[in-house]
């Protein structure tokens, strides 16, 4: 490996906003907040939206369809809505 090219990877603290699950991890970006976790301190970064949170990976989300095009395509392939 070339010496100086590659950004420095450290442990971080992510956050989600909307549910305030912490979690500990790798990564390359970095933050001026941050918090004590485990005695050593961590850079904190917040994050809007994760896997936590996302509306398909919590089964909140919704087919938003204003021409008909999904309800076409199921009576077209047979699926019933869902």
């Amino acid at each position: 490996m070339k010496p100086d090219i590659h950004p420095d990877y450290h442990k971080v603290l992510f956050v989600d906003s909307a549910t305030g699950k912490e979690w500990v991890t790798r990564s390359t970006v970095t933050s001026e907040k941050t918090k004590e976790v485990d005695g050593e301190e961590l850079p904190v970064i917040t994050l809007e939206i994760s896997a936590e949170s996302h509306p398909f990976w919590t089964g909140q989300q919704r087919s938003v369809d204003s021409e008909g095009r999904v309800d076409r395509f199921r009576k077209r392939y047979g699926q019933a809505k869902g």
